[in-house]
């Protein structure tokens, strides 16, 4: 689908799912951090922020705001009355000190809520620094990229094609969005994982990357990366744990029970966000996404990434596999709904795996959902419990409510 009116679906016209959960947490903590990759849109929904309540803001990689910060105690407390939005916060880790001296001068003051919203995209790094001075003050959200929610049903193809970024999304046609994901891939190689201390070449970290991409979906054999890249197991697993921190990799773990059954115990791993995942292979159109092989773990992790996001933070996840072949493509235990089983398939006339009835006895869910690539509908039973629903129906299953930020531990 090509976007005719781009005016029509301006970023600015997005209204994020986050935006009143994030106003929420503005006004229960002193400070907020709002987490996620680059260019995925913190700033766009810092600045609807900023016009709403006349707040500050400073972005820390620009030289002009950081020379505001020469003396940060002394600038930050002229502008104790309004909201700071401070962008890239982790490049600046001399400030968390700085915060939490304010926060605790401001509670005595009787200001306890909406002082700081600090934005990031490198979560590890982010929550230490963060968590060492901020325990007990901040409350951490995550926003991702675009999600089928917060588009209409008839994008979903577009979104999976393209991902979720923006930038990506909107753009005037595939070929443009394909050029911006490439563009945002180099800037990752050659300008953020080096900033965040990667000693490995470019062109290796893209092999990694790429290498990952062919793996979409599949069990993580960390030895075998490291024989392909002709590096060492312990430097591939500190760059997808880096991978992981800037929000780009997920590691889904196994779900352990005590059934007495040998089940398996790696990860598998899956690039993030669709379009990213699509420009590390060069698939550039939905024809050459369906001709590929990756396109049915391309759609699952599509799935995957949009439950997760939809799902409360509290909500353990992982999939089911065992020696014998039973197998669960994601488990999720979410709070008042109890155990969920989700089998993942493309197709709309598409029917459970045998081996995930198998599953499904071993572990026996209150709810079975097989997710389909349809328009939204009623959902309908397919046989021995499952229900047949569409993605975004499953989604607004999982997310009825705002969503739960995350409060630092005091």
């Amino acid at each position: 689908m090509q976007f005719t009116n781009r005016i029509a679906y301006n970023a600015w016209m997005i209204r994020r799912q986050l935006l009143p959960t994030l106003a929420a947490a503005l006004a229960d903590y002193p400070a907020v951090a709002l987490l996620g990759a680059r260019q995925v849109g913190k700033t766009t929904l810092a600045r609807q922020i900023r016009d709403a309540r006349s707040a500050v803001y400073l972005d820390i990689e620009r030289p002009s705001d950081r020379q505001k910060l020469t003396d940060p105690e002394a600038y930050l407390s002229l502008h104790s009355q309004r909201l700071v939005i401070l962008d890239e916060v982790q490049h600046m880790p001399e400030l968390f000190p700085v915060l939490r001296s304010l926060i605790d001068e401001g509670r005595r003051a009787g200001q306890t809520t909406g002082r700081f919203l600090i934005l990031g995209s490198a979560t590890g790094e982010l929550l230490r620094q963060s968590g060492e001075s901020l325990a007990g003050r901040v409350a951490y959200l995550e926003l991702p990229p675009l999600q089928a929610a917060e588009l209409t049903e008839s994008q979903q193809n577009t979104l999976w094609l393209r991902g979720g970024f923006p930038n990506s999304l909107l753009a005037s046609s595939d070929a443009q969005s394909m050029d911006w994901r490439q563009n945002l891939i180099s800037t990752y190689l050659e300008r953020e994982l080096p900033g965040y201390g990667s000693r490995l070449p470019a062109q290796t970290l893209r092999r990694l990357w790429t290498m990952l991409a062919h793996l979409q979906g599949c069990l993580l054999d960390v030895s075998q990366l490291a024989k392909g890249l002709m590096i060492d197991a312990k430097t591939v697993h500190r760059y997808l744990d880096m991978l992981c921190d800037l929000m780009l990799l997920r590691k889904l773990p196994p779900w352990h029970s005590n059934l007495g059954k040998r089940l398996v115990k790696s990860p598998k791993v899956y690039v993030r966000d669709s379009g990213l995942l699509h420009a590390l292979l060069g698939l550039a159109s939905h024809d050459a996404l369906l001709a590929h092989p990756v396109v049915g773990n391309s759609w699952e992790g599509f799935v995957i990434e949009t439950l997760l996001n939809a799902a409360p933070r509290e909500a353990q996840v992982g999939f089911y596999r065992s020696s014998n072949g039973a197998e669960i493509d994601v488990v999720i235990d979410a709070p008042g709904q109890g155990l969920m089983a989700i089998e993942v398939k493309r197709g709309v006339t598409a029917k459970p795996r045998r081996g995930f009835y198998s599953a499904c006895e071993d572990l026996k869910p209150g709810q079975k959902f097989l997710v389909h690539g349809g328009a939204d509908g009623e959902a309908y039973p397919v046989g021995d419990g499952v229900m047949a629903v569409s993605l975004r129906g499953l989604a607004q299953r999982l997310a009825p409510g705002p969503i739960p930020h995350r409060n630092a531990p005091a």
